[in-house]
């Protein structure tokens, strides 16, 4: 996911001018001193976690700083020799704002990963940076399928990318609601635009005469395209963006007469949907997500997740939660075996290979996992409930 349109070349520019510090920051191999203690033996190492944490999409970016630092937690109290500190870098999903951050993360706080940018838009101006400075990154939820063309040998992600998540979704819903008319729409932030491209092409391919508009991210107005979605008169809406959007344009389409199904993606996984469009409004709404959210598990590994989740927090595990955990948990898997500095715990995560709560955690030489599982989401009672993976999935 990304929230704002990024600015690579500032972002280039700013990291060349480091290259020198970056370089002398991140170098060395699992021997070399990384963290605080003295000595060749570092006694702490401070992992990152970065994205927006008090913004207006911050609701998604909680969950999964929240089980990273759950996994560093349990970590931490089997005493190991190595304890390792969770940095926190509020982007607020911005990506020129995430610049700076990710150079105080190498240069200052000495950061030997990190898990994030959150989004796609900042993870495309911070991977330069990681790369200078031989950091490896993690991202809980970036999920824009070009990063991996990039050539960053420090970057992975632990979820699939749009274009698999927004064919998945348009493929369930025009089998579901057997869609003839539908209407697509974006806030033309990077995300929003990439996924609902794919929607919209996903759906045209089925067979849907398909119409498109547009929402400014910033507005809160959308009556210009109510009315031109009620003109239209659609089976079906798509709209690619964030829940706080989503959530106004939902409540403004039902006001407007408009009682087409709703469906979007990851950045609407939330319950600020339901709460932002009203729960009338927001009934039956569908979205779908690269992640997997465990409501009603009974048992196993990740029903002890959700019960130490919800102790360590006092809440249920939301979006990106488990794959938080599972970030933190690839890199704590590395400092475990010796492993002390971004070279070394990246050259350990071409190798990495286990069971997750969140989904089985490998990556190919491009950070690109191979599980591409993309599960729906629907509001019911006021309430997101999971109805399985997209393969699977009904509507009632």
């Amino acid at each position: 996911m990304r929230p704002k349109i990024a600015r690579l070349g500032g972002a280039l520019a700013a990291s060349m001018a480091l290259t020198l510090t970056l370089a002398a920051c991140g170098g060395g191999d699992s021997t070399e001193p990384a963290a605080s203690g003295g000595g060749d033996s570092p006694t702490t190492l401070k992992i990152g976690f970065m994205g927006d944490l008090t913004g207006e999409n911050s609701a998604i970016v909680i969950p999964p700083r929240n089980g990273a630092k759950l996994a560093i937690d349990e970590y931490n109290a089997k005493n190991p020799k190595i304890k390792v500190e969770l940095v926190p870098y509020d982007s607020q999903g911005n990506p020129d704002q995430a610049v700076p951050l990710a150079q105080q993360a190498i240069t200052q706080d000495k950061i030997v990963a990190l898990i994030g940018p959150a989004f796609s838009g900042e993870s495309k101006n911070v991977g330069p940076i990681l790369e200078q400075g031989k950091i490896p990154s993690i991202s809980a939820s970036a999920t824009n399928p070009d990063l991996s063309k990039n050539g960053w040998k420090y970057w992975h992600r632990l979820v699939a990318t749009d274009a698999a998540q927004g064919k998945a979704v348009a493929d369930f819903l025009a089998k579901a609601t057997s869609a003839k008319k539908a209407y697509v729409i974006d806030d033309k932030q990077e995300y929003s635009v990439g996924i609902a491209d794919v929607a919209f092409e996903t759906l045209k391919a089925a067979g849907a005469t398909i119409e498109r508009d547009k929402i400014d991210q910033d507005g809160s107005d959308y009556s210009s395209t109510v009315t031109k979605v009620k003109a239209f008169a659609p089976d079906l809406i798509f709209y690619g963006g964030y829940y706080a959007q989503a959530g106004r344009l939902l409540k403004q389409l039902r006001t407007g007469g408009v009682k087409a199904a709703f469906a979007s993606g990851d950045g609407s996984l939330d319950q600020n949907l339901v709460s932002g469009a009203g729960a009338d409004a927001a009934e039956g709404a569908v979205v779908g997500c690269p992640c997997f959210i465990p409501y009603g598990v009974t048992e196993g590994p990740v029903k002890t997740f959700a019960d130490n989740y919800k102790k360590a927090y006092n809440a249920d595990p939301a979006i990106y939660a488990t794959e938080g955990y599972d970030a933190a948990t690839a890199f704590l898997q590395a400092i475990e075996k010796g492993h002390t500095t971004g070279e070394a715990i990246n050259t350990y995560l071409s190798t990495v290979d286990f069971t997750g709560v969140s989904k089985p955690v490998k990556f190919g030489p491009d950070g690109e996992l191979g599980a591409t599982t993309i599960h729906i989401y629907r509001v019911k009672g006021g309430q997101i409930t999971w109805l399985g993976d997209s393969t699977v999935a009904k509507l009632d």
